[in-house]
Order: structure tokens, then sequence, then C-alpha cells
């Protein structure tokens, strides 16, 4: 192949060496060319240097050795030049440590055979750079390392040779580092990293370095390293906490295993000299280690036992934390705990001195008990309110912060009240607020201060005639509300006489229970109320007593029979009346009166006829007793009539009488004139009664004697005055109750007291006048006109009737 006329060639050193050898071999031709050549460079005109023609070297065939599997250089036959077929490495072909690098071939040319020796010296261009063998380099050195202190380094190589080797290294900028460079033997560099400063790892741990190799080669060519120092630590640091004295709020009855701090400390070493480990100092105490525990890994501290306030309001604690080094160094630091209170104790009552019975008349003011309150707590949970759950006549009353005294605020009364539950609550003002109570229980001791109390002020007791003597009337029982003697009572009757009788012997009382009794039997008629007093007196010193005003009311029994005062017959109960047979229809014939000494309900009367001759030619009325005809008198009829009256009381069961009349009828009128002087019911004068009635019936005598009897028995009596008549003599009674006169008919409620009853009739006033008990009525009959003749009079006549 022929070179590139353009190429440029460098300069190429030929030597020529002549030896007296084969004839084939003469000559030894040596070359210097520098290696990397580009490929085509001519290196020498061989033909020339060997004395060969150029143009017999087409005819002949030309050979050169093969190095290394590689055929470096080639002739170009036209010209002869020998140029660079492959470029030339001569760190590849030659030996690195060689100084020199020499290449021999043979040049074979046939035809004839010939064999030229060549030598081609390669020359050195600086194309390399110098290289470590290793990009990075790794130290240890120990931050206790002394300054001065020498470190080999791994040196950089260089393929090139002579000046185009390595010259010198160079070291990165470094406080703490230098390069110390020394020569081999051969001329190689060696550099040793000096340490000038002493190493600080917790300052820095690793310092980066860079190591370059430079050549002597122009242009220099250089190669770089890292060097990592790594400062290797030593425990020359203690462990330091955050701060030299922790406080904490940690609440009372925080519960057990929670988290009260994590204390960390910090070691500026490493490893094992970094590793910290946490524990207490011989002087923090017993109680305190009891409280907390420190865990000796991680340094938290935590809630160990039950905190309360109320026993300790403060834990200081020492804490040391070291490190696991060979020399170990440890720090310490102070943790206060303040213990922050909260509302966990109920307050407290304390009765230092207590009353539990008092009398119901004590003073107000009296001191019941003594009281003291209390809270463990602190602030406002320890702040203490005491009440009385509820209005009572009680009163606390404060002496000092926590002491109160209860005293008495209003009258007691045990009748009201016999005891009192006092309850006391006291309450802290903590949130949420605690409470407790203390009863205290108070008996009221009684006192006579209660009279005896009947249920009525006044008792009205009605008690049936003829009542068996010793009957129970009715208890009195009164009530005393105070107790024991105080309340035992005794019964009197306060003595009041009647008539010269004295209370007691009418009545009986039981002195222990009240129990009204009659001693006596009773009769309406004769008695008809009584009035009186019953006290009750209690057995305490002094006795209290009341009275109750009792009325006993007499209730009336038909125990009376019906007496018929009129018509009168002074010859049993046959009654013989005259009438003119000529009288008109409704003419009153007769009227028949009765009294009764029952009571109004038992002396009403009716009337009724039982036997009658001529049942159409009567009439009798039911209510007032009047007799009156029906019709006017025949031919036919009779001159005599019989009729039987019957007066009934209204009583259960009834009581009755009865009266026989025999009517007789004339022919001739006869009048009757009565000049009646009627003597008023007060005025007790009898002399001018009309006393022909009795001489017509033969007992003028007898009439005349009960006359002075009634008019003795009248003057004995005292009347009561009323506003329609003048004042009565001393002698007369008059009853209280009243009388009722209505068509002539006496009805009468209470005859057998009564002073006077007066029925009127046609036929004349019948006077009825009260003896003493026991004597009878007295009646005066005055006969009036029958209205026949005005001229005819009868003489008025006295009557006496025995109930």
């Amino acid at each position: 192949m022929a070179p590139h006329s353009n190429a440029k060639y460098k300069p190429v050193w030929v030597f020529f060496v002549s030896f007296g050898i084969w004839s084939s071999v003469w000559a030894v031709t040596r070359y210097s060319i520098p290696e990397e050549m580009k490929e085509g460079s001519v290196v020498a005109n061989l033909a020339a240097d060997l004395g060969l023609s150029v143009g017999g070297l087409n005819k002949r065939e030309v050979k050169l050795d093969i190095l290394n599997g590689k055929k470096y250089l080639e002739i170009n036959k036209e010209t002869g030049e020998l140029y660079v077929l492959e470029k030339i490495d001569r760190e590849h072909i030659c030996n690195m440590k060689s100084s020199s690098c020499l290449l021999k071939m043979d040049v074979t040319i046939e035809n004839p055979i010939r064999i030229f020796n060549v030598e081609f010296e390669i020359l050195d261009i600086n194309d390399n750079a110098p290289r470590f063998r290793k990009q990075t380099m790794h130290l240890d050195i120990s931050e206790s390392t002394l300054p001065g202190e020498r470190f080999s380094l791994n040196n950089a190589v260089d393929p090139d040779m002579g000046s185009n080797s390595i010259k010198t290294y160079h070291l990165s900028e470094s406080e703490h580092f230098n390069l110390e460079i020394q020569s081999g033997s051969d001329g190689s560099k060696y550099a040793n990293l000096v340490l000038k400063k002493a190493l600080d790892r917790e300052k820095q741990a690793v310092h980066n370095l860079i190591l370059t190799a430079v050549d002597g080669g122009v242009p220099a060519r250089s190669g770089t390293a890292s060097i990592i120092v790594r400062v290797l630590d030593v425990n020359d640091n203690a462990p330091q906490f955050d701060r030299k004295i922790y406080s904490i709020n940690v609440t009372e009855n925080t519960p057990i295993g929670s988290l009260v701090l994590r204390l960390n400390a910090t070691d500026l070493d490493e490893g094992s000299n970094a590793e910290v480990s946490y524990s207490f100092m011989l002087y923090t105490s017993e109680k305190v280690q009891d409280m907390f525990e420190l865990k000796s890994n991680t340094g938290e501290l935590k809630v160990k036992g039950v905190i309360d306030f109320e026993e300790i309001q403060t834990f200081e604690m020492h804490i040391q934390a070291h490190d696991k080094g060979y020399d170990q160094l440890s720090g310490q630091c102070t943790v206060i705990v303040f213990v922050t209170d909260v509302n966990d104790n109920h307050p407290i009552i304390a009765i230092t001195s207590l009353k539990n019975t008092v009398k119901e008349d004590v003073p107000i003011g009296t001191m019941i008990a003594l009281i003291r309150i209390s809270d463990r707590d602190s602030g406002d949970n320890g702040m203490v309110d005491i009440t009385i759950n509820e209005h009572l006549p009680f009163l606390l009353n404060k002496s000092s912060e926590n002491d109160f005294a209860l005293v008495v605020s209003e009258s007691l009364d045990r009748e009201k009240v016999a005891e009192y539950e006092i309850t006391l609550v006291v309450t802290d003002r903590g949130m949420p607020p605690l409470s407790d109570n203390e009863t205290i229980t108070l008996e009221i001791f009684d006192i006579n201060d209660n009279a005896p109390q009947f249920p009525k002020s006044f008792f009205t007791i009605p008690v049936m005639e003829n009542n068996a003597p010793g009957s129970l009337l009715s208890s009195l029982a009164a009530y005393d509300p105070d107790l024991h003697e105080n309340q035992y009572l005794v019964y009197f009757i306060i003595e009041k006489e009647i008539v010269n009788t004295s209370m007691s012997m009418l009545f009986s009382i039981n002195p222990e229970n009240g129990d009204l009794y009659a001693l006596k039997t009773f009769d309406y008629e004769r008695e008809k109320e009584f009035l009186f007093h019953i006290e009750a007196r209690d057995s305490g010193v002094p006795p209290l007593s009341s009275n109750v005003t009792v009325h006993i009311i007499i209730v009336d029994q038909n125990d009376n029979t019906p007496v018929i005062v009129s018509p009168w017959s002074a010859h049993g109960s046959v009654v013989e009346e005259v009438i003119p047979r000529s009288i008109d229809k409704g003419h009153l014939v007769s009227k028949v009166i009765a009294i009764d000494g029952d009571s109004v309900h038992n002396s009403r009367i009716t009337y009724q006829f039982l036997q009658l001759t001529d049942a159409t030619l009567f009439s009798l009325d039911q209510y007032n007793g009047e007799i009156r005809t029906m019709r006017m008198f025949s031919y036919r009829d009779a001159r005599h009539q019989r009729m039987v009256v019957l007066a009934k009381d209204n009583g259960d069961p009834a009581l009755s009488a009865t009266v026989t009349i025999k009517l007789s009828t004339v022919e001739q009128a006869v009048k009757v004139y009565s000049d009646t002087m009627e003597v008023p019911l007060e005025y007790d004068i009898f002399s001018d009664l009309n006393l022909y009635l009795v001489i017509s019936l033969g007992a003028v005598s007898f009439l005349l004697l009960m006359t002075i009897l009634v008019t003795i028995v009248l003057k004995c009596q005292k009347p009561k005055p009323t506003k329609a008549a003048p004042p009565v003599c001393r002698n007369s009674i008059i009853s209280q109750r009243n009388s009722t006169i209505a068509d002539s008919t006496l009805i009468s409620s209470d005859a057998y007291w009564y002073s006077l009853f007066l029925a009127e009739t046609r036929k004349g006033k019948v006077v009825v006048r009260q003896p003493v008990p026991k004597a009878g009525y007295l009646i005066s009959s005055i006969p009036r006109s029958t209205g026949l003749t005005e001229t005819s009079e009868s003489a008025a006549s006295t009557l006496q009737v025995r109930i």
C-alpha cells in the first residue's frame, strides 16, 4: 500500500550497521520512530536506505515480519517507502519498566533472496496520564492520633517513560493534612499523607481529599484519586442532657405506667461510645424510686406508684446518663415533678361535742353540737361549705374557718316534732364538687306545756227517757299531746246543784277514760235537760286542766196515753149533750179535745169515730176533733144519737183514749147565756170564775177544795214575764217550750211541764193548769153561748183530771 501523498512524516532516525556475516545479510538498519504515529505515516525510504532499485521492487516479492500477531509496517513497492500500517503503542509492545523499546524485524526480498535486519526504536511520547490503581483510598485515623503521623498512600502509575512519567503529587487543600513526596531508587515518586493538626470526629467525622499525580510531559498529564479519611471515634465526650433541670407537672392519681417524661441525653461520640444508659443517682430517695420508673435504654420516666398530692406535693430525682465506652463518661440532670391536686378527697365532718337530747323548752341559742370540717385537697378543692339539708329550727354559727356550732334557732315543740334528723351536708368547691353528709339524731324531751283537749267544747248527748240506771251515755275522752305523766288524765264532774240535787247523784264519770254514766232513770215529762261541766286534768307538775260543757237532753218516749179533756164528763167516759133538732147542716155539735204529756211527735192527736148511730148525720174532723152535722135532722132520725170517738197519738206504738157522747135532740131551743170572765193565764185569781157549772154537776164543795189547792200551788211558783202579759205571781211556772193552738185544738209537745194549756171551743174556755207533779190537771171550763138563745146561761164548772 502506498502512503498518502499528503502524509506528514515525523523525523526518522536511521542507523546503518555493517556486519561481516552471511552473504545474504549484509547490513542492519535501525530506525527511531515515535509511537502513536498515524496510519499511513512514512517512516523512511527503505529502498533507498537498503540500496534497492525502486523499479525492481514491483518484480520482487518483499515481506516484513509480523510482530505480536500484528503487522505494524508496510513497504510501498512503487516508492520504496516504509509507512505505518497500524498505530504502534510503545506501552503495549514493550515492557513499561524498560527504558528502551526496540522492534526487530526481517525484510525478505526474493528473486534473489535477500534478508535485511531492520530495528525500529519506538520512541515514547506523553500519551498516557498518571493513573492510580484505586480511585478511592480509605484511611481510618483515630481522632486521638497526634499531629505529625504519616500515612502511606497508593502511588499512581504512568506507562510513559522518562520525563513523561510521574513527576510529582498534589493534595487538595486541608487544614488537617499535607503531602510528603519521596523518590524511589528507580526514580519513581511516592506520596505520604501527613497529619498536621489533631482530628475531632465530633466536629468532622470524614475528611474527603483529592490526590493528584502529575507527569513531566509537555503538556503535562495528571490523574486523581479520592482519599476518604474516616476519623475513628474515641470516648472523649460525655453524654449531655438537653437541660440541667426539668420541671414537670403531674396530676395526682395518674394511672400507673403513664409516661411522665422522655429524657434525651446525647453523646457526640459514636458506636458504643455514644450508646447511653439512664439510671437514678445514689442520692435519689427510695421513695421517689418507688413512685417512678426509669427505662435505662430509652430514658422514659413512667409512673410506678400511686401519686397522692396530699402525701407529697413535689418529687425531686437526680438522673445520670453514661455511655458504654471503654472509659465510661456520664452526664447528670435533675427532674422535679410537681404534683397537681385533683378533687379526689371528700370533705370530712367531725363532731367533737354532741347533745342527743334536749327539753322542748330549751332556750334559743342552746348549742347542740360542735362541728369541724376539713378537706385534704388544696385550693378550691379544699375549700368546704357546710349546710343543713332542710329548713329546721337549727342554725350553724361559724366560730373559725373550719369550726361551727349547731345551735337552736327557733322554739321547739315536741308535740309537733318529737325527734329531729339533722343532716349536715359538706361540699367542696372543686370541679366537679365532692360532698359528704353526717346525720345527727336529736330527741326532744317532753314538758307539761299542753292542757288536755276535748274534741269539742260543747257536748250534746241525747238520752232516751226510762233509761236503765248505770247505762253508758257517752265517752268524753280528752287528748293530751304530752307524754308519760304529763299525758295521764283524770276526769271530774264539776259539782252543780239542780233543785237541791247534786250532779254527782245523777251522773258518774270514769276518772280514767271519761266514760259518762247515768245513775238514775230519767222521765221526760219531769226533767227534760241537764247542763253541767266536766274537767280533765293531767298528772304533770304543775297539772294542767280544761273543761267541757255537757248538755244532756232527755228524749221523749211514747209512754203517756192521751187524756180527753173536752167534752168533760165527771161520771166516766160517757158525756151527754143536748142540741136543738132544728139545727142546720154544718152545725158544731161538739168538739173533742185530747192532750198528751209526751213531746210534739208523740203528742200529735188524731180523731176518728169508732161507733156512730147514723154515719150520714155527723162528721168528725180528724185533726181538730170538731163534730158537725152533715145534714138537717128529719122526722125519721132517732131522737137519741150515740157516738164513740177515739183520740190516738202519733207514737210508735200509738196510744189512745175514747169518749162516748150521747146526744139528745129537743124541739125548742134553749138559750144559754154565759157571762164569762176570762182570767188571763198569768193571773192567779179564781174568785170571779163562774161556778154554775160546778153547782149543776153537784160537786160544789169538791171543786172549791180543789180551787183552793191549785191557788196555793200557783202562788208558790215564779212565772216568767212576757211582753204580751202582765207579770204573774212568784208561784207560777211557765215552760220555755212552745205550745200551739190551732182552730181551738191544743197540740202540746211538753204538756207535763207547761204552765198552762188553753183550748177554746164554742161552748167555753178550757183552762188547764199544771199542779205540782203527780197532782193532775186542773181544768176550768166556762161554757159559752150555744147560739140557740141569748138568755140561757150555764154556770161555770171546775174539773180535775188525773194523769
